[in-house]
């Protein structure tokens, strides 16, 4: 019985974790990479030996190599995670994001139609963000709120959420959208917000946060959005979109402090670890938050691991991983970006 699964981007931080889950479930998982400076193969050194694992660099404009793949492994599914998903970044370099984000699935999407075309029984799990809403100052964005994306980032997964809506629409193609608030947990590179900090405070250095530190998002434990993922793959419905989120949001200050009372229980912190009001960044939103009763009511998930643990796992996880930030250039873990 076929169960091969395709993740793209399973050198990154959601899709090595979801490569973890798919080998438990007894899947063999193909990953699809192209080694970009989030790539990490420290991320699958559990799985790299294992028989189920294979790994093949491939760039997702290359849509000859992705169409050879199909037809070699003959997916049961593909999760796409490969993405540019620095906002920061994005703002610096826009085309980056338009050459991932968008001509990538656009690749990845034509690749797959001629897949179809040849094997009914497959599936797309196009994974998306919360980003896509906008600025949500009150209540929570359900799946028929309307994009309104506010950086490149934003609007390159908005812009490849709707190309994959018209290929379900006018093509037929067996695909699922999802849209996650912001992930957290083991192997997330330093350039985002808790890592970061993490990084900081283990190496006795300033706490840089943006603004007032008032901005506000939806935190969810990577393995719990991995968990949803599955449960989508197994029970999802095509053509849906399906938000998912913890229903919990702490804002960057709230964030700081709960990461520095984990850090007080198991080492001394250093003087300079302090917190740095920094210039904020460029049309920087105030607030997310998703309304996810779509796949709790409908397919009966919902988070199991709450800020408070979720934190102090992922605290324990770069400690005790120090040689993690070893294998990422100290330039991309230090820099601030999004100010030229």
């Amino acid at each position: 019985m076929n169960k091969n699964i395709i993740v793209t981007g399973g050198l990154g931080f959601i899709g090595s974790n979801l490569i973890e889950l798919l080998i438990k479930k007894d899947y063999s998982v193909i990953n699809i990479d192209k080694v970009s400076y989030s790539s990490n193969f420290y991320n699958i050194k559990e799985v790299k030996k294992n028989k189920k694992y294979k790994f093949i660099k491939c760039d997702l404009k290359n849509q000859k190599k992705i169409k050879k793949i199909f037809k070699t492994f003959k997916p049961i599914a593909i999760f796409n995670l490969a993405a540019e998903t620095h906002v920061d970044r994005s703002i610096d370099s826009p085309r980056q994001f338009i050459d991932s984000n968008i001509i990538g699935v656009f690749n990845l999407l034509e690749a797959f139609k001629n897949y179809f075309k040849i094997n009914k029984k497959t599936l797309l799990i196009h994974i998306s963000t919360d980003e896509v809403y906008g600025d949500f100052l009150h209540g929570r964005s359900d799946e028929n709120h309307p994009y309104k994306p506010s950086s490149p980032y934003a609007a390159s997964k908005a812009s490849s959420d709707h190309l994959v809506f018209s290929y379900i629409r006018t093509f037929k193609i067996p695909a699922i959208i999802t849209n996650c608030s912001n992930n957290y947990g083991p192997r997330q590179h330093p350039e985002k917000l808790i890592p970061k900090l993490i990084y900081n405070i283990l190496n006795n250095k300033s706490l840089p946060i943006y603004g007032n530190g008032k901005n506000s998002r939806e935190w969810i434990y990577v393995t719990d959005h991995c968990k949803a993922l599955f449960k989508i793959f197994k029970e999802g419905k095509i053509g849906e979109f399906y938000n998912i989120g913890s229903n919990k949001n702490l804002n960057n200050i709230e964030i700081t402090k709960n990461l520095l009372d984990i850090a007080k229980k198991y080492l001394k912190i250093g003087r300079k670890v302090k917190i740095n009001f920094i210039k904020d960044r460029p049309g920087h939103d105030l607030r997310y938050a998703l309304n996810s009763n779509k796949i709790i009511k409908n397919l009966n998930w919902k988070p199991l691991i709450n800020s408070k643990k979720g934190l102090e796992k992922t605290f324990l996880w770069y400690l005790h991983n120090i040689q993690y930030f070893r294998t990422i250039k100290k330039k991309d873990i230090i820099k601030r970006l999004g100010f030229k």
